[in-house]
């Protein structure tokens, strides 16, 4: 039986309302079938001064979500993180640590904006941008633990969704970079073995945008042309084949988005299979 520590996080500024801080204990909720014999325990991160500046509350939700990754780790414990938002990576690095840890992130965006490039001025399309070393230096540093990972240690995959000069400053990094759902099997297969030639340790991110709408509406950014569940749990089932997966975070579940609840029914086939391949490592 997996030995399993599942830890909920709420959207970076705190909040639990219906359109994003609470998707993390709707799903547990809803995915009960999955996560009912789990042995595990069950930690919610947080709580932080929401009169703090936006970028203070990322930062600090991160530093106690790497304190969390680390002690379930220290224990034996597997970390699958639930998470309002994809900033939720800078604390799960920081808990598995950093250094040579490779990264396949599945999502419809990039996440690799700055403050200097961004159009829209999210923080939460920075992510990706924040644990491969670009933007927030003093801020970052402040998370216990956190080391950079880099470039040509990421595996991006599931992309579609870009607004202007995304693509071009997504192209100009070193990250491997696989678009959509129009990528060949062979494709993939060759970006998961390069990832493997340089580290045997990987984080597997998966903001569930990933996936195509026909699939269910993780949240209001879902976008067409994303993967099928079906090619998700294949693109699972291969990290799990060829890393130590020292971490997982299912991400941006916003059950506003999801009215007919079929994306919370998905997610529950994403994190079985996820269950069942950790405890299998």
């Amino acid at each position: 039986m997996t030995r399993m520590r599942i830890i909920s996080m709420p959207y970076h500024d705190g909040r639990r309302d219906v359109d994003r801080g609470c998707g993390p204990e709707h799903l547990l909720h809803a995915c009960s079938d999955v996560f009912g014999e789990l042995p595990g325990s069950v930690v919610t991160v947080g709580p932080i001064d929401t009169g703090q500046p936006e970028a203070a509350r990322v930062f600090h939700l991160a530093d106690l979500l790497g304190r969390e990754v680390r002690a379930a780790r220290d224990e034996g414990l597997f970390p699958l993180i639930l998470a309002g938002d994809c900033n939720s990576c800078v604390g799960t690095v920081a808990g598995c640590g950093g250094n040579g840890l490779g990264v396949v992130w599945l999502d419809a965006h990039p996440d690799f904006d700055t403050s200097e490039r961004s159009h829209t001025g999210s923080l939460d399309a920075m992510g990706l941008a924040v644990i491969t070393g670009h933007d927030w230096a003093v801020l970052r540093s402040g998370v216990t633990g956190f080391t950079e990972i880099a470039e040509d240690h990421v595996v991006h995959i599931g992309g579609r969704d870009f607004e202007p000069g995304q693509r071009d400053d997504f192209r100009s990094s070193n990250i491997r970079i696989l678009e959509g759902n129009t990528f060949t099997g062979p494709e993939l297969t060759a970006a998961l073995d390069d990832l493997r030639a340089r580290t045997n340790r990987a984080y597997l991110h998966i903001d569930l945008d990933c996936l195509d709408p026909s699939e269910g509406i993780a949240n209001q950014y879902s976008a067409d042309g994303g993967l099928s569940l079906a090619r998700l749990l294949e693109i699972v089932n291969a990290v799990f084949d060829r890393f130590e997966v020292a971490a997982a975070a299912v991400t941006a579940y916003h059950p506003g988005s999801d009215i007919d609840n079929r994306m919370a029914g998905t997610a529950s086939k994403v994190f079985a299979t996820v269950m069942r391949r950790a405890d299998e490592q």
